[in-house]
């Protein structure tokens, strides 16, 4: 009877074991929508190596959409582990709902940004429509492709950056930057929900004369698909692009991962994984990486969230709220 006991006693301490006794070797990745083969090359790169450091064989799972909606979806259910997003307020509504640390942008060096791109221009090749910079994306003969700023990260920065040019150049006139993102939105003939999707419509469906993404998107593209098709076009001035990361604490606490996480989002920090991230186009912080590949990265002026916005709160409340002044653009289309 003792016995019986003991082996039913162990029998529910299994069951209600928790998960993360089987899954503390694995984490999903929940990412932004155009970092699929970014991402694919750092975990090919980073199992081997914490293999080779830990003697642990480890799997890193990867989803992707428009970071908005990765935010949302975690919130609803998606158990993700780390996110490695392209805006900050993406992460603090996972703050916000209690899934990840309040003081997460000072638990990774650069405020939790391991690399940084800003929005530019890929235009076919020859540039037949003679787009140099942001004035000419207004222009009623042009068509503009970028992805819905309402569900993508990176149609946001476009939004932004279109912003504070038209700011610099209309010295303020708020009437005037409304009309003139306006006019820009008006040419974009369908809005795609993130920046794969708006790829498709410029690459494979050949719609538009020219697409707005990360820099390190209009590398990839022309890389992928022929550099002979396509010219790449850096506007005179752009919105610096922070690439925020963080761990779920919410979700890595239930899996038992908060160390792999870690290890994970740290190794996007080492020397291999910048060398892997400015392969892939992006600008990265380390001093030796930057070295190697200054030749490939043209030199542009980058405005800053903060000092044009007044910071990621300020644009989440004026631009991004319902309501907001995005909204009403947007809406008005």
């Amino acid at each position: 009877m003792k016995r019986l006991l003991l082996v039913t006693a162990a029998l529910a301490a299994l069951a209600t074991a928790p998960a993360h006794a089987q899954t503390a070797n694995k984490i999903l990745n929940s990412s932004y929508d155009i970092g699929r083969e970014l991402f694919a090359a750092v975990n090919k790169a980073f199992v081997p190596a914490y293999k080779a450091q830990t003697g642990q064989d480890v799997t890193v799972d990867q989803s992707h959409g428009g970071s908005s909606a990765q935010a949302r979806a975690i919130v609803e259910g998606l158990e993700a582990d780390v996110v490695t997003f392209n805006q900050v307020t993406d992460i603090d509504f996972l703050v916000k709902n209690g899934f990840v640390s309040e003081n997460w942008q000072s638990e990774f060096p650069n405020n939790a940004s391991p690399y940084f791109s800003f929005p530019s221009f890929l235009v076919r090749e020859g540039n037949p429509k003679n787009i140099k910079d942001w004035d000419d994306l207004a222009r009623d003969d042009v068509q503009v492709i970028f992805p819905n700023p309402k569900t993508s990260g990176n149609a946001r920065y476009t939004y932004l950056a279109a912003t504070a040019y038209a700011l610099e150049k209309f010295n303020g006139d708020q009437e005037k930057v409304r009309e003139f993102v306006g006019k820009i939105f008006d040419n974009v003939p369908v809005f795609d929900t993130g920046g794969r999707a708006a790829t498709t419509t410029f690459v494979e469906r050949e719609t538009g004369d020219v697409i707005i993404t990360f820099e390190a998107e209009t590398r990839g593209i022309a890389k992928e698909f022929g550099e002979d098709k396509f010219d790449p076009v850096v506007p005179s001035v752009s919105l610096l692009a922070e690439f925020p990361v963080a761990v779920v604490g919410k979700v890595a606490e239930k899996h038992g991962t908060a160390k792999l996480a870690t290890d994970y989002l740290n190794f996007l920090y080492s020397e291999e994984g910048q060398r892997i991230l400015a392969q892939y186009g992006n600008r990265v912080h380390d001093e030796k990486v930057k070295g190697e590949v200054a030749d490939q990265f043209p030199e542009i002026r980058l405005v800053t969230v903060e000092d044009v916005f007044g910071g990621w709160a300020k644009v989440a409340e004026e631009h991004f709220a319902s309501g907001a002044i995005l909204d009403q653009i947007y809406g008005d289309r």
